[in-house]
């Protein structure tokens, strides 16, 4: 009997009981039964885990993350990480490609601890190489009965696909050769004839239980069924096991190599659910222990669509080219569809070992450049910290160094028309180290580095000075007033040029003399007096800004003391040298007069 619900009026009350069945039944329908769901923990005893690509291409965003939960699996229980090669599908398999996911899990510091290049006790760890393991696991399930060989020719089977496609059943087999006696299959095979080897599927495939889903499967529904009955036809699903050519498919070499390797724990996407219960069906006919299985969501975009190559779908070599940091990838993939226990989401490969726990999250995982471009900064940050603190560069900081001096070195859209100064010709490396020690929190990739540092690698044109000193406030009046501008120029390049040539100085010395420079009364006053300016932080302001137009055109950066220490005292005469030069004939060509001010007012 039901509890009476205090405060509720009868006719509710059964109203609400009612939706209570209705949901109750719902539930029950679902492939997923919350009711039944397990909470994942992580394993008290070692795991083996796997991660087992396909030669046919590169690694993408997926495959990382695949192989990442994995290993972090393996990782977080002291247990092992190993790699297969299922390199079945012939027709498929591209040169080169093996090794390129060797060198992008290398490069990701995935290191496996069995397969290949390593070894291990549970070898070949390349299928190619196992094909006498499968056929002998094959011919285990035919002596079992457990499997059967059909000798239907591929014209037969087409025409019976495409007869069962007419009548709207599944396009599956009918069993004909279900009924061949063992000693007529024997003799045939011996005779040569082509045959295939096939799974008997159970008429139903039993319910199972999903580290991630919970309890997946529910008994006697047309998902879950082996065996079709419909329109007085009965269809078998009896997956090919043994192609004719004598090599496995992948659902034979999947269980036998994860039973021979002694996987105990599999991580992979949700598109894999559908082919569980029939590996599932395989370890029940071969009498095997099956792993764990934990299943997680599809990487998706911003509208639930499956990734394209516009948005995240490339490989992970053109995305480590393109210069994002591996710690970077390997934080980013990390975080779709797995929670760590750790408050901030920026961690390298040891954090995320030391903080997995084995959280992976329900339903599709949405893929933001945004949160890519976030945590590119944070550990460009990271590598450029560890390199103020050491005085030597790591992996990271150099990889940030070596990306942006090959981008120059390509001579991309953005110096067109632009020399390097001598300093970047002669010293890029180092000048590029020191522009990133000033601004450690701007950098994303080495495009962007380009088009925000550009000013610190090539000098102020014409059309710069002209942007930040004529079109628009303070560059209206500045320009107005040139004489006090080249008095107050002139007077600090003098100042500068005294402390260079002193024979006892030293960098700090010259950073002391730009900060003076900064500050200098006699070149502000000389030019706020005439401009008329009396605010002390309105001079000041004013001056810095009139700095940053001569020395880099106006663009934004690292404060105008720390700029002038990146370009050095020799860049900074220069250029200081190339505005006073071009100052007189350009106000000459120039209204200057009252139109200025005129001007000016309608601006501001």
């Amino acid at each position: 009997m039901h509890a009476r619900l205090p405060y509720i009026c009868g006719p509710c009350q059964l109203l609400l009981r009612a939706q209570s069945r209705r949901s109750l039944r719902k539930t029950q329908a679902r492939p997923l039964a919350a009711s039944r769901r397990t909470k994942f923990t992580l394993p008290e005893k070692p795991v083996r885990t796997r991660f087992a690509p396909s030669p046919t291409g590169s690694l993408h965003l997926g495959s990382l993350r695949t192989a990442l939960f994995n290993y972090l699996l393996a990782r977080a229980t002291k247990g092992s990480f190993l790699l297969r090669i299922e390199d079945t599908d012939v027709k498929r398999t591209l040169p080169g490609a093996r090794e390129g996911i060797y060198s992008d899990l290398q490069w990701a510091g995935l290191q496996w601890d069995e397969g290949p290049l390593v070894g291990g006790p549970f070898g070949p760890y390349t299928q190619s190489d196992r094909t006498p393991i499968y056929q002998a696991s094959a011919q285990d399930l035919l002596d079992k009965g457990a499997a059967y060989r059909c000798f239907c020719s591929a014209e037969r089977l087409n025409d019976l696909a495409r007869g069962r496609k007419e009548l709207g059943l599944p396009t599956d087999y009918d069993r004909l050769c279900a009924s061949i006696s063992v000693a007529e299959s024997n003799a045939r095979a011996e005779r040569g004839e082509n045959f295939t080897v096939r799974l008997r599927a159970p008429d139903v495939y039993p319910p199972f239980t999903d580290l991630v889903y919970g309890r997946i499967g529910k008994l006697d529904t047309a998902a879950n069924r082996g065996v079709t009955h419909k329109h007085g036809e009965i269809t078998y699903e009896d997956p090919v096991l043994l192609k004719s050519d004598g090599t496995p498919t992948y659902h034979l070499a999947n269980v036998v190599d994860d039973h021979h390797m002694r996987i105990t724990h599999v991580v992979r996407a949700t598109e894999w659910l559908p082919s569980t219960p029939k590996h599932l069906a395989l370890y029940n006919a071969f009498g095997w222990e099956p792993p764990a299985y934990a299943h997680v969501g599809l990487l998706v975009d911003m509208h639930k669509q499956k990734l394209s190559k516009r948005n995240m779908d490339t490989s992970l070599s053109t995305l480590r080219d393109a210069g994002w940091l591996k710690d970077t990838l390997v934080n980013f993939a990390a975080l779709l569809g797995c929670s760590f226990d750790r408050k901030s989401d920026v961690m390298d490969l040891n954090e995320l070992v030391e903080s997995f726990s084995g959280k992976f999250t329900k339903g599709n995982a949405v893929v933001t450049e945004e949160k890519l471009g976030f945590l590119q900064k944070r550990h460009a940050e990271r590598a450029i910290l560890r390199f103020r603190e050491m005085k030597e560069e790591d992996p990271a900081f150099a990889s940030i160094l070596d990306a942006v001096v090959a981008l120059v070195h390509a001579k991309p859209s953005a110096l067109e028309g632009r020399d390097l100064t001598t300093t970047a010709s002669r010293q890029l490396r180092r000048l590029v180290g020191e522009i990133l020690l000033q601004d450690s929190k701007t950098y994303i990739s080495p495009t962007q580095f380009l088009e925000r540092h550009l000013f610190f690698l090539t000098r102020p044109q014409p059309a710069d000075w002209i942007m930040v000193l004529d079109h628009k406030p303070p560059g209206i009046f500045v320009l107005a007033h040139s004489d006090p501008l080249k008095k107050s120029l002139n007077h600090v390049l003098g100042l500068l040029r005294t402390a260079s040539h002193d024979r006892n100085h030293t960098d700090s010395s010259i950073a002391n003399k730009f900060e003076l420079l900064v500050h200098d009364r006699v070149a502000i006053a000389t030019i706020m007096n005439e401009l008329g300016v009396e605010d002390e932080k309105e001079k000041h302001s004013l001056w810095c800004k009139i700095l940053r137009a001569v020395l880099v055109g106006g663009k934004n950066g690292p404060g105008i003391v720390s700029t002038m220490e990146i370009l050095g005292t020799e860049e900074v005469e220069a250029r200081m040298e190339g505005v006073l030069e071009w100052i007189d004939p350009y106000v000459a060509v120039t209204d200057v007069g009252t139109g200025w001010q005129e001007r000016y007012k309608m601006d501001t």
